[in-house]
């Protein structure tokens, strides 16, 4: 899920986001380990997925701003 535009996003709801949320999360824990071991030196993808984490975070808390 590289890429995350956050107009895209803003449709979905605060349960899709969270699910994605823990869906990168996964996906960065796998990255670092491969990264610890040898197995991938994909530097730029671990900064995407901390990037589109935080994008999701962010979009979360704003739903629930307006929301509640």
């Amino acid at each position: 899920m590289k890429g995350l535009k956050a107009q895209e996003l803003r449709t979905k709801t605060v349960e899709d986001l969270s699910a994605m949320v823990a869906e990168e999360r996964v996906a960065m824990y796998q990255m670092r380990k491969a990264m610890v071991f040898r197995q991938s030196s994909d530097t730029a993808g671990l900064k995407a997925r901390k990037k589109n984490v935080a994008r999701l975070l962010t979009l979360i808390k704003e739903k629930q701003h307006t929301n509640g």
